[in-house]
């Protein structure tokens, strides 16, 4: 029967479950070839836009944090606000003593008329004014008239140097103006009148009503202005506007905002080189993986060189590429390890085929020449066993390939494993008692669940049982028992019989391998004990066969019989 044979991938040391799947050992390609990879390498360079999206979107999400961070300090930023009131502050105390000098220089009592220069003059008083610098000094008479004016020096009262450009603020300031003059709304007019004429419409409300202080926009910026009687005794009689400088205040704002840019180009430049790195950590890893499979694919349509695809050993890395490598190493290793389990499943398939091919082909050439009865029969007998050889051949080849994907699909559920093998123990013992072989069942009293396929592992203990059965005389005995152990069950199928020979123990499990006597030559596939293992493993568990001896007897003894052990986790 095809039930004590095996199905063993190939003739290799199997792969211990907590082996690692990483690194050169586990990927070991017959051909390496990396001059495509490397070229690719050496076209995409370090810092490649054009080929990285990834690092695109890295430095354009960077990019664009930076800088609405920057527009909102530009936005919130209150120094403007800060600088009109510590100016306005400024011209207030300034221009109430310039008010003060002017009517010191005022006699008592006699008429002045500041329009014809009666009774002061002028020219001397505002020669003798000192105007900080940024500032315009403007006089009228109560009517409004302007009378005089001076400009300030052209360094500053506190020493300090003239204020430095500002370009990008300037360009900046441009580009928004001409994108907002279209839907800016108020009144252009208001925006084109002079300081005097600013100066000029407070002179009323200063006169009748004191200090006065007023902002306003002209073509050259904002213009901040302060005014303040001259008086005569109690009667004003003339008033004095000091103004900032047309667009002082902006330009110290802008200022600010140029050392913010300043700051901003810098951290886009750090920003961006930053960026760059990060993305040379990530995307050109990513993008070894992903040419390494491309590469792959291409050689797969007969595109490129042929051999196999190493991919890139990134498992050193503490992260998520690293893992994915890891993956991907682990899955081309599958991959490749499958493939060659089919080729070599195939040349066995072959190898097995041509034995009964070769039989029947040298049955039907005697037959043709053979002259006695007794001759033509025996060879139709060798006919007919070969046929049913190959019969039973194709059945269990066909089963072998379909079980993987089967395995897959079916889904598992929980089962008494112990009802199972009571079952089967019933069924089968009445066989072997038939044979004259004693059978024994030893099961514990409290049932055992499990979750798996049960049909599947029914079948792998009727191989089991079967396979004993016949490998046993008239007079031997069959036990099954099986115990739990911690989180793990064992079940046990040992028999009276020949043994194992010990340089078989191992190669039971591989595929077409069959160690019977001659009488039995043709009646086994070699796939059954393969088939058990792969059905066992599939539910995580293990199987393996050893011979029955006594405890302390020598290790060249005949052994007692075969035991076969099947652990399943619970």
């Amino acid at each position: 029967m095809a039930l004590a044979e095996s199905i063993g991938v190939r003739n290799m040391q199997p792969r211990k479950d907590n082996d690692l799947v990483l690194g050169d050992d586990f990927v070991a390609p017959d051909r390496l070839d990396e001059g495509e990879l490397n070229a690719r390498r050496a076209k995409r360079g370090w810092f490649s836009f054009r080929e990285s999206s990834l690092t695109r979107k890295i430095i354009t999400f960077n990019l664009i944090a930076l800088n609405v961070l920057v527009m909102g300090i530009l936005y919130l930023n209150s120094s403007r606000d800060n600088l009109a009131m510590q100016r306005a502050n400024s011209l207030q105390v300034q221009t109430a003593l310039i008010a003060d000098v002017v009517e010191a220089r005022i006699p008592d009592g006699a008429p002045v008329s500041f329009v014809t220069g009666d009774g002061v003059d002028l020219a001397a008083t505002l020669q003798h004014l000192d105007i900080q610098s940024g500032t315009e000094l403007l006089l009228f008479d109560r009517t409004g008239v302007l009378v005089g004016r001076k400009q300030g020096e052209s360094v500053r009262a506190d020493g300090s140097a003239d204020l430095p450009a500002t370009p990008m603020t300037d360009f900046l300031s441009r580009v928004w103006d001409r994108i907002s003059d279209p839907f800016a709304g108020g009144d252009r007019a208001e925006r084109t009148r002079s300081v005097d004429d600013v100066a000029r419409d407070m002179v009323d409300l200063t006169v009748g009503d004191g200090v006065q202080m007023r902002t306003a926009e002209t073509l050259t910026g904002i213009v901040l202005t302060v005014a303040a009687p001259v008086m005569q005794g109690d009667t004003p009689v003339a008033v004095v506007a000091l103004s900032s400088a047309s667009g002082e205040i902006d330009k110290l704002a802008r200022v600010e905002r140029e050392r913010v840019l300043q700051m901003f180009l810098i951290a886009t430049l750090v920003s961006v080189g930053l960026s760059l790195i990060l993305a040379s950590t990530i995307s050109n890893p990513l993008a070894d993986l992903a040419a390494a499979a491309e590469i792959g694919r291409d050689r797969n349509r007969g595109k490129g060189a042929k051999g196999r695809i190493r991919i890139p050993d990134l498992t050193a890395r503490p992260d998520e590429i690293g893992r994915l490598s890891g993956a991907l190493r682990g899955m081309v290793s599958a991959l490749y390890h499958r493939i060659d389990s089919n080729e070599q499943f195939a040349a066995d398939v072959a190898h097995e085929i041509k034995n009964p091919l070769a039989s029947l082909r040298s049955a039907v050439g005697t037959m043709r020449i053979a002259k006695r009865e007794d001759q033509r029969e025996r060879l139709l007998e060798v006919i007919e066993h070969d046929v049913r050889r190959l019969d039973r051949l194709v059945s269990d080849i066909s089963n072998a390939s379909r079980l993987d994907s089967e395995l897959v699909k079916e889904e598992q559920e929980a089962f008494d494993l112990l009802k199972m093998l009571e079952n089967l123990g019933n069924y089968l013992g009445e066989e072997a008692q038939k044979s004259g072989i004693e059978f024994i069942m030893d099961f514990p009293s409290q049932a055992i669940v499990i979750t798996g396929l049960e049909g599947r592992l029914a079948q792998v203990f009727v191989n089991l049982i079967t396979n004993a059965i016949s490998f046993c005389e008239e007079g031997d005995a069959i036990r099954v028992w099986a115990r739990r152990r911690a989180n793990r069950v064992l079940i046990v199928v040992e028999d009276t019989g020949p043994g194992i020979p010990e340089q078989a123990l191992e190669k039971v499990f591989q595929r077409f391998y069959s160690e019977r006597p001659e009488g039995d030559f043709g009646n086994n596939s070699g796939l059954g004990l393969a088939i058990s293992k792969q059905i066992v493993e599939a539910h995580d568990g293990v199987i393996w066969a050893e011979n029955i001896r006594p405890t302390h007897a020598d290790a060249t003894s005949d052994p007692l019989g075969a035991r076969f052990v099947v652990g399943l986790p619970v």
